[in-house]
Order: structure tokens, then sequence, then C-alpha cells
């Protein structure tokens, strides 16, 4: 009998569509995406965890406090994005800065 592997989720299918600016909902709340923390190290200590691979910071926009707090948890199919992060190209970063 072969032995079955199994294939883990990505890093970024882990994550999904959270990037900064993006609105997602799910039975917990609706949330927008202030930061996204990609370094493991980083990730654990604010997750309090011995390991992670990466974290968000997120507020509820339904809560009148929206205190941010940082999440991670993968994203599944009970989670649906509302709206989309915020594209920021060079020119748009230039632009502004002008």
């Amino acid at each position: 009998m072969m032995p079955t592997t199994i294939a883990l989720p990505s890093t970024e299918q882990e994550i999904g569509p959270r990037r900064p600016g993006a609105i997602y909902s799910n039975s917990d709340g609706r949330f927008e995406v202030l930061v996204l923390i990609t370094d493991p190290a980083a990730a654990a200590q604010l997750l309090r965890r011995g390991s992670a691979r990466w974290a968000v910071i997120v507020r509820d926009t339904l809560r009148p406090d929206g205190i941010p707090f940082a999440v991670g948890s993968v994203w599944t199919t009970s989670d649906y994005l509302v709206r989309p992060a915020k594209t920021v190209t060079p020119a748009s970063v230039f632009a502004s800065a002008a």
C-alpha cells in the first residue's frame, strides 16, 4: 500500500483575498483588513501562538467600537468578500505624494 500524501494549502490560499482595504463577512461579523503580516515570527507573537505563517489585523465594521484585533483563521467557503483590497500601484503612490 502506498503512503497517502496530503497537500497542505499554501499561505496565499489560507489568507485568501484578505489584503489591506478588503472587507469580508462571515458569521462572526464584517471585517475590514487593516494590515497583513506575513513574517512568521511577528505573526506568531501577534497571535500569541507557538507558530504561525501569517496574521491579519482587522476591525469589525458592524461594531460601534470597532477595535482592531489580530486573526489567523484560514479563508473558508463561509467567508464572503464584500469589497476587494485596494490596489496600490507605484504611479498612485507617487501621485498622492505630489
